[in-house]
C-alpha cells in the first residue's frame, strides 16, 4: 500500500459509513478495515469526513475578455482548486473564426502540462462553424476526449454569440456523435435594448447591470434553448442557472423525460441582486447576474429535490482595478467572479449547518459532474478509480479572506464569509496537494482527463 486513510467517515451520494481506504499507484485499491501499514503513508481521519474530490466543470482560466485576461492562470487556478478540494478542473477555451477545436485545445493542453496542479479537462466554446469545418471536426474531438461544447446566446458584440440555426445544427451534430451541448442562455436583444435605455437616462451604476438582464431576460433564453433541445430530441446542459422561471421550465422538461441538465453556482445561492446596490457592487458583476430572493429560494429548493444536477463556479476573476473601469459605467466592468476555491467548502458548510445532506453535496459537486461529462475515473470513492480524496474537518472554523486564498486575484466576493467546517487535506491521484491551509503540490502534476462520449 502507498497510502492508507483510516478511521474516517466515508461519504458517497447514497451512503455514509466508517471504513479505511487503501491506495496503490494513484488508484483506490481497497476499501475496508485492517490493511497492513508497512511502508504506507498513514493518515488518521478520525472524527473527519472522507469525500471524493470535487469536479468544477465550469471555469474560465487565462481567458481574454472585456479588454483584459481573467486573473487566474492555469497554474494559479488549479492551485486554488486543490486548496478547495477540487481535483478536476474543466476549462472553456473559446474557439473563434478560423480556429479549429483541436488546435485550440492542444494549445491549452501544452500550457497545462507544465502548469496544472490537479487534473483537467476541456469543453470548447464554439462561436463560428467555419463553413461547416467545425461540425466535421467535432467527431474527432469526441474521439480525443472532448465530449462537450458550449454555445453563447449572448456576447454578440464580442463575436461569441450563436444564432438559433447554428445552435440547432450543433445540437443535432452533438446528438449524432455522442456529445453534449452546454448553453449560456440569456436574450441578447433585450439586454442591448435595456442597456441603451439606461445609458441614455444616465443610469450606469452596477445596479443597472442586474436590471439590464433581469429574471425574464435569462428565462427567455433558458426556455428557447429547452424548446429546441426538446423538439430536436437532443441532450442539453444549461450552465449557471440563476432564475426561477427558467429553472421551472428545465424541471418540467425533465419530468417529461427530456435529457436536460441544470447547473447552478454558489454565488447565486449566497447573494441576491441586492449586492449591486453596495458600494463595491461592481465586484459582483457577472453574467448572468445574481437575481432576486424568489429565484434564490427556488434554486435551493431545486437542489434538495433533484431539479439541479450540478454545482460549478463559472470562475472568472478580474483584478479590482479592472473592475474599477466600470465604476461609473457598468458596461465597462469585466464580467466574472472568483469561486473555484470556495465551491466545495461553501456547499459542505451548508451541509454541516443542516441545509442539505453531505451525500447531496457529493452528488452535486462530484458524482453527477463525473457521470454527465464522462469522467470514468472520477467522482466517487470506488475501488479502481483515481484516488482523488478530500478530508474534511466538520469542526474547523474558517473565514474566507483574499489573503488565505491561493489564486492570483486581489479581492474576492467571498471576503469575510465564515464557514463552520473546512477541508484539511486534498489528494490528487493519491498525491497530497493541500494540507491545513497550504498548497503542497506541484505545477505540472495534473493530467488531461480524456472523457468518454455518450454513445
Amino acid at each position: 500500500m502507498d497510502l492508507i486513510i483510516k478511521n474516517g467517515t466515508i461519504i458517497s451520494p447514497t451512503e455514509t459509513y466508517q471504513a479505511d481506504i487503501a491506495v496503490i499507484d494513484g488508484k483506490i485499491a481497497a476499501i475496508g478495515k485492517g490493511f497492513p501499514e508497512d511502508g504506507a503513508t498513514v493518515v488518521d481521519a478520525k472524527a473527519k469526513l472522507v469525500l471524493p474530490g470535487a469536479l468544477d466543470v465550469h471555469t474560465h482560466l487565462a481567458m481574454p475578455f472585456g479588454g483584459t485576461v481573467s486573473a487566474d492562470s492555469y497554474l494559479s487556478g488549479t492551485r486554488a482548486a486543490a486548496c478547495g478540494g477540487v481535483t478536476t478542473v474543466f476549462d472553456y477555451p473559446v474557439q473563434r473564426k478560423g480556429m479549429s477545436i483541436l488546435g485550440l485545445i492542444n494549445e491549452k493542453k501544452n500550457i497545462c502540462e507544465s502548469e496544472a496542479c490537479v487534473d483537467y479537462a476541456f469543453h470548447c466554446c464554439i462561436t463560428d462553424l467555419n463553413d461547416g469545418e467545425i461540425l466535421a471536426e467535432m467527431e474527432k474531438a469526441v474521439e480525443e476526449g472532448i465530449t462537450s461544447f458550449k454555445c453563447f446566446f449572448v456576447y454578440k458584440k464580442e463575436g461569441m454569440m450563436v444564432d438559433d440555426a447554428t445552435f440547432a445544427r450543433l445540437l443535432l451534430r452533438a446528438k449524432e456523435i455522442g456529445a453534449l451541448i452546454n448553453i449560456h442562455a440569456e436574450n441578447p436583444d433585450l439586454i442591448d435594448l435595456n442597456i441603451e435605455q439606461f445609458k441614455k437616462a444616465g443610469k450606469t451604476s452596477p445596479w443597472y447591470h442586474y436590471l439590464s438582464r433581469p429574471e425574464y431576460v435569462e428565462a427567455e433564453g433558458d426556455k428557447r434553448a429547452i424548446h429546441w433541445a426538446k423538439n430536436l430530441e437532443a441532450p442539453l446542459y444549461i450552465v449557471h442557472m440563476a432564475d426561477k422561471e427558467g429553472l421551472e421550465a428545465a424541471m418540467e422538461a425533465k419530468k417529461e423525460g427530456h435529457e436536460v441538465y441544470v447547473e447552478t453556482c454558489p454565488q447565486y445561492l449566497e447573494f441576491t441582486s441586492e449586492v449591486y446596490k453596495r458600494e463595491d457592487g461592481r465586484n459582483f458583476v457577472c453574467s448572468p447576474p445574481m437575481k432576486g430572493q424568489e429565484s434564490q429560494d427556488a434554486l435551493w429548493k431545486a437542489i434538495k429535490t433533484g431539479g439541479i444536477d450540478t454545482i460549478a463556479t463559472d470562475h472568472c476573476p478580474f483584478q479590482s482595478y479592472e473592475k474599477d473601469w466600470g465604476k461609473d459605467d457598468f458596461t465597462k466592468i469585466p464580467n466574472g467572479c472568483a469561486g473555484i476555491e470556495n465551491m466545495y467548502p461553501y456547499m459542505l458548510a451548508a451541509a454541516n449547518a443542516g441545509k442539505l445532506s453531505f451525500n447531496k453535496v457529493v452528488e452535486l459537486c462530484s458524482s453527477n459532474p463525473a457521470k454527465i461529462f464522462g469522467c470514468a475515473q472520477k467522482g466517487s470513492l470506488t475501488v479502481g478509480k483515481d484516488a482523488d480524496i478530500v478530508i474534511y474537518d466538520p469542526e474547523k472554523d474558517f473565514t474566507v479572506t483574499v489573503s488565505t486564498m491561493h489564486s492570483d486575484y486581489d479581492h474576492t466576493i467571498w471576503e469575510g464569509k465564515q464557514l463552520h467546517g473546512y477541508p484539511v487535506m486534498t489528494f490528487s491521484r493519491g498525491k497530497l496537494v493541500y494540507q491545513d491551509g497550504e498548497f503542497v503540490g506541484e505545477p505540472g502534476w495534473g493530467k488531461f482527463v480524456k472523457r468518454v462520449g455518450r454513445k
